[in-house]
This record gives C-alpha cells, sequence and structure tokens, in this order.
C-alpha cells in the first residue's frame, strides 16, 4: 500500500528551470546531510558478494515469473507467478533475497542500517544498498537466474488465504513488464495468462479487502513539467493508476499480511501499524474535498470515499494525495514473546507487515529472516532478535529524512511552479488555523491543487471558502505563502 507521494519534475533539459531544480535538489540534500554516493568500502564489499552470493539449494527457475514496474526500473523486488488451484489459486511472489549478499555486521549492512531507506524525490534517489546489489546481482532482472525468498500462497475461490509457505530459491523471471502496457495488453484481450490471472486475484483480493473494512490509496503520480504552451511557466498534473497497478499491489499486501500472521502466531517480528484516523483529520479532509469541489456526504465514510475516486480525474488525483495525511501516524512495533499493544494497521483493517521491498526498505530483510524460520520451524537467528527493538526507532528517523526530503523538493517545485503568479488571487478553502491567534493556517487552492500556508489579520474562516492573494512564491527558500483579506 503506497503511502508516499510520488513526484517527477520534467522541465526542458537544458532550461533555466532545470538548473534551477537541480541546484535546488542539491541544497536540499546538503542539508539533509544526505548523499547517493556509497563510501569506498561499502562498495567494495558490494562488489565482493555480488560476485560470490550464497546460493539456496532449492532450484525453482520453472516457474515462470514476470515483474510488473515503472518503465525503465532496476531495482525491482518482486517477481511474480500465479496459478490455478483446484477451485482457487497459488500465488508464488518471489522476493529479492538480501541475504544471499549481506553478512550481519558488514559494511554494506552497517551502511543499510544507518540510511534506513530509499529516498525518491523528483526523479532523484538517495538509494538504500549500492547498485552492485540493488540493481544487478539481487534484482530480479529479466532472463537472470537470482537468489530470492519465495512466498507460496494457496487462497480458495473468494480469494482467502488458505496455506502460506515461505523459503529461499533460485528463481528467473521471464520478462520486465511496464504498467502501461501491460494495461493494454488486458484492455485488448492480449495479456498473459499470468496478467489475466492478476486481474483475477487482484479483483477478489479488492472484494476482501472491502468486506473487512480496509482502504488502499490509488496514489498518482505528480508531474510538474514545462508548459507547452507558455515556455518558460511550469504546469501541475497528476497520472492516475491504471487498474493493473492496484491488482499488483493487492498482491504485495497479501503478502504482507501472511508475513504478519506468522510472526504474530510465533509472537516473535515487526509489524506496520497504523491506529485509527482520529476525527478531527477527517473533518480536514473533508474540508478538503470542498475545496476541490468533489462531493462527500455526510452518510459515506471514509474507506466508501476513498473508493469513489477517480485518479485519473486532475481534482481526485489530488484528493487522494491529500488522504496521506491518515497514514502519518503509522509506525513499526517490535516485538519478542509478547505481542505489542498496537498490531493492526487500520487502512489495511488487519495485521501488517513489511517484507516486499528489502532493496528499498531495512525493515523488510529482518521481518523476512523471521518468517523464514517460522515457517521452518527453526529458531530466528540471533543477530535478528537483537536487532529488532532498536529497528522502530531507526525507521522512523529514516522515515522523517525521508518525508523532509520529499517535502523540501515538493516545495521546491511548488515555489518554482508559481513563482511567476505572485500578486493573483486564487479560489480555496481553509483547512485548518492555528489554535492560539486562528491567523495562520493551510490553505488548498482549487487549481493548481496544492496546499500552502495562509495568514490573515482576523481569525481565518476555518472550512469556508475563500479568495487568497499570492504574497510568496520562493524557490530559494521553497515558500508558498497565500494571504486572506
Amino acid at each position: 500500500m503506497p503511502s508516499n507521494r510520488v513526484l517527477t519534475v520534467r522541465p526542458a533539459p537544458d532550461s533555466v528551470l532545470a538548473e534551477q531544480l537541480r541546484t535546488g535538489i542539491e541544497e536540499i540534500t546538503a542539508e539533509l546531510g544526505v548523499q547517493a554516493a556509497f563510501p569506498d568500502e561499502v562498495e567494495r564489499v558490494a562488489a565482493a558478494s555480488a560476485a560470490s552470493p550464497r546460493l539456496p539449494e532449492l532450484d525453482r527457475t520453472d516457474l515462470e515469473f514476470v515483474t510488473i514496474d515503472p518503465p525503465g526500473a532496476r531495482d525491482l523486488d518482486q517477481a511474480l507467478h500465479i496459478e490455478r488451484a483446484g477451485d482457487g489459486f497459488r500465488v508464488h511472489y518471489a522476493i529479492a533475497d538480501l541475504g544471499a549478499f549481506i553478512t550481519p555486521g558488514d559494511a554494506v549492512d552497517l551502511e543499510a542500517n544507518r540510511r534506513g531507506e530509499t529516498l525518491y524525490g523528483a526523479s532523484s534517489k538517495i538509494p538504500l544498498h549500492p547498485k552492485a546489489i540493488s540493481e544487478d546481482a539481487g534484482s530480479l532482472l529479466p532472463d537472470a537466474v537470482r537468489p530470492a525468498v519465495l512466498w507460496t500462497i494457496d487462497l480458495d475461490a473468494a480469494g482467502a488465504t488458505t496455506a502460506v509457505r515461505v523459503e529461499r530459491a533460485l528463481v528467473r523471471s521471464r520478462a520486465q513488464l511496464d504498467y502501461e502496457s501491460v494495461q493494454e495488453q488486458l484492455d485488448a484481450g492480449t495479456a498473459p495468462e499470468v496478467v489475466e490471472l492478476l486481474r483475477e486475484v487482484g479483483e477478489l483480493r479488492i472484494a476482501q479487502e472491502q468486506a473487512r473494512g480496509g482502504v488502499s490509496l490509488p496514489l498518482p503520480e505528480q508531474e510538474i513539467a514545462e508548459s507547452e504552451e507558455h515556455p518558460g511557466h511550469l504546469r501541475l498534473s497528476f497520472r492516475g493508476l491504471v487498474p493493473v497497478e492496484d491488482w499488483n499491489a493487492q498482491i504485495s499486501l497479501l503478502t504482507g499480511m501472511a508475513a504478519a500472521s506468522l510472526m504474530v502466531g510465533a509472537k516473535v517480528g515487526l509489524l506496520r501499524t497504523l491506529p485509527p484516523a482520529q476525527e478531527r483529520d477527517v473533518e480536514r479532509l473533508r474540508r478538503t474535498a470542498r475545496a476541490l469541489r468533489i462531493e462527500w456526504a455526510r452518510d459515506v465514510d471514509y474507506p466508501a470515499f476513498v473508493r469513489s475516486l477517480d485518479p485519473t480525474q486532475p481534482h481526485h488525483a489530488a484528493m487522494v494525495v491529500a488522504c496521506t495525511r491518515l497514514l502519518r501516524g503509522s509506525g513499526y512495533a517490535a516485538f519478542d514473546g509478547e505481542l505489542p499493544e498496537q498490531t493492526r494497521h487500520a487502512a489495511i483493517a488487519a495485521e501488517y507487515a513489511h517484507v516486499t521491498a528489502p532493496l528499498r526498505r531495512l525493515v523488510d530483510r529482518y521481518a523476512t529472516e523471521v518468517c523464514l524460520a517460522v515457517s521452518a520451524g527453526e529458531e530466528v537467528p540471533a543477530w535478528v532478535r537483537v536487532r529488532l527493538p532498536a529497528l522502530p526507532e531507526v525507521m522512523r528517523e529514516s522515515g522523517r529524512r525521508a518525508n523532509s526530503y520529499e517535502n523540501a523538493i515538493l516545495n521546491l517545485a511548488e515555489a518554482e511552479l508559481l513563482q511567476s503568479r505572485v500578486g493573483e488571487s486564487f479560489e480555496g478553502v481553509v483547512l485548518d488555523a492555528d489554535e492560539k491567534t486562528g491567523t495562520r493556517g493551510t490553505v488548498t487552492i482549487t487549481d493548481p491543487a496544492i496546499e500552502a500556508t495562509v495568514t490573515s489579520e482576523s481569525r481565518l474562516p476555518v472550512g469556508e471558502d475563500v479568495t487568497v492573494t499570492l504574497v510568496t512564491a520562493d524557490p530559494v527558500k521553497r515558500k508558498v505563502e497565500f494571504a486572506l483579506g
């Protein structure tokens, strides 16, 4: 279930805007103390392990796996194979196995524990692992035999889980597919069988999600590009998800729920948790919907409202992005011998764990090792148990860093987008105001669909339609501010 905004910035390569954005991103990375390059020792150890991985005995290269990712992706965590099993299905989900390359305590391991996760923003990336592993030897690239963690999950005719097994195995992906091409094949009736089965299983899993009260955000990609009609000016647009992306995400969710079940049953592991949303946050989202001219009836709950959104429509896409606010209370709960007080993920409406993106997220490697041991009836490795208590804080810090990186780049891009429009008036709705004075808060602008700071000499009319004036759009300070009155 995606929780991060995806922002792509596409000015003309040699334009002044492109240079300004490059400079701005360099300043952001310097401020946050992050860099894409790895220390020489980390690169050396990664190259050596990539050349001589620890390979499993089980060979499942007979399974015709495929990967489905954005075009040009190189860090391929997951490969998929689905087949019918009686009146149900058998899902094979191969996940990149970092245990084949990383030794606890080595330079790559220590650096990954320092970084926590890959940082994304505006087509830039600060990776978790060196490319020798994440984009080559450890990636499930097509026509290459790779070590993997193989999840085998049996489903009944309704898509409910009936059995789970996880083990190490050699796999080979047959093709690297991308979402748009796969959707075109599905629409034309020319998709391969595995993709047709993905649609069938994906739709069943969506029905399962709705029945238990869960909701997945169809998070669109935000794109800020140079306007063809007005060179030197930027425009904001959204790319909505095609259906196959949602079905593919359901397989990841299925696996994460299976992993959580294994760990909860063994009373050792690491869960991804989210408390129920507070009513004030839902009310804030209702005001956002009003600002974006989207109807949200009082008798429609949040999951049903999200399912009604069409991310191919720009204002609906902006609404989906705004809904990520309800995910901000998410965290990790480590446990060993006694279950944590909070075990569920409110958006998923189930217990859930991260195990499907180890190339890009540190916790997945640890949770995966727990699941491998539990599934095999073995003891969880001591090096995993020792690290479990510290991992929630490691990920909390890396999450803070990732949010700061993402938000700074978004603020930069939005300031670039609006800098030529200072002094103009915009329609919007006041989302909130500070409790003490009520004169400073947040406004959602209808067009372009962004949130920004708003100030007023008197108390802000929270929840009301307003006309505001853009008073600041400063790319250097990465600041956008409106004024009311």
